[in-house]
């Protein structure tokens, strides 16, 4: 995606204007959506916008590779692959918070920052750094704002990952737990959220695979075979709760429905 549509942006600015106004402090704003949906785009557009405005996202604050391999191993093998509720930080991205918040006049705050390609965080002296009191501070993530499922949600498997890797139900039980424990109070600090809502979960692997093409200067058809086939499986992993939050299973005070191409089919509701 080339950038956010304007109105999209409008629309963040004016209510983060508004809870300013209304709350007399720095304000903290969350962008969820599926994979491929554009929150990244609006939240890195916005803060390049306004040097007032501090943004990281859910994906740079991800565990090490150690430590997801440790969880692995005493849950499930599922939760070494990054991204589902339980493989981030959740502990530096409040404390990115704080320090954003309690930032002064020449202060610097660092921005944590993930490697994916290395599957490790990049080294802390390499963060980039926010200078002085933001006045929004925006984190985004594909599953910012979503809320826990009832134990008879997760019984029944909803792909062949689940079925066949986790058929116990030990990954999606923990998985919910985090959601149900420290995520939800992660969310709660949040002032506003906004999030993207794809039509359905069945354009999620093609928009990911957009976006692998487009990191690699490639088509999605001149796409190598295992890079497809790896994010076809990868997607799988956020397809439980992306199905619940676009069924209602979150909380948005802004939601911006999206046809299969991305654009913008409406803007609900109000901070």
């Amino acid at each position: 995606m080339s950038g956010p549509d304007p109105l999209v942006l409008e629309v963040a600015q004016d209510a983060a204007r508004t809870l300013i106004q209304r709350l007399k402090r720095p304000v903290r704003i969350g962008v969820a959506g599926a994979q491929g949906s554009g929150k990244s785009t609006l939240a890195a557009a916005w803060a390049k916008a306004d040097p007032r405005v501090a943004h990281f996202s859910l994906d740079d604050v991800y565990l090490t590779t150690a430590a997801r391999k440790a969880l692995g191993e005493k849950i499930s093998p599922l939760l070494r692959t990054r991204g589902a509720p339980g493989t981030h930080d959740l502990d530096l991205a409040k404390r990115t918070i704080l320090q954003l918040e309690a930032a002064r006049g020449r202060d610097r705050t660092p921005l944590p920052r993930f490697d994916k390609v290395a599957d490790a965080p990049v080294k802390a002296a390499q963060w980039p750094s926010f200078l002085g009191t933001p006045n929004v501070i925006v984190v985004d993530g594909w599953c910012v704002g979503a809320t826990a499922q009832s134990a008879a949600e997760l019984d029944d498997p909803v792909n062949m990952l689940e079925l066949e890797e986790d058929e116990s139900g030990a990954w999606r039980a923990y998985v919910n737990d985090q959601l149900a424990g420290p995520y939800a109070a992660f969310f709660a600090r949040l002032d506003a959220i906004i999030a993207f809502d794809a039509p359905g979960f069945e354009v999620v692997e093609r928009w990911r695979l957009e976006q692998e093409a487009q990191l690699r200067g490639l088509t999605v058809e001149t796409l190598p075979k295992e890079v497809r086939a790896n994010i076809a499986k990868f997607v799988l992993h956020y397809e439980r709760i992306t199905w619940h939050m676009l069924a209602g299973g979150r909380r948005a005070e802004i939601v911006i429905p999206l046809d299969a191409n991305r654009a913008v089919l409406d803007i609900v509701g109000a901070v």
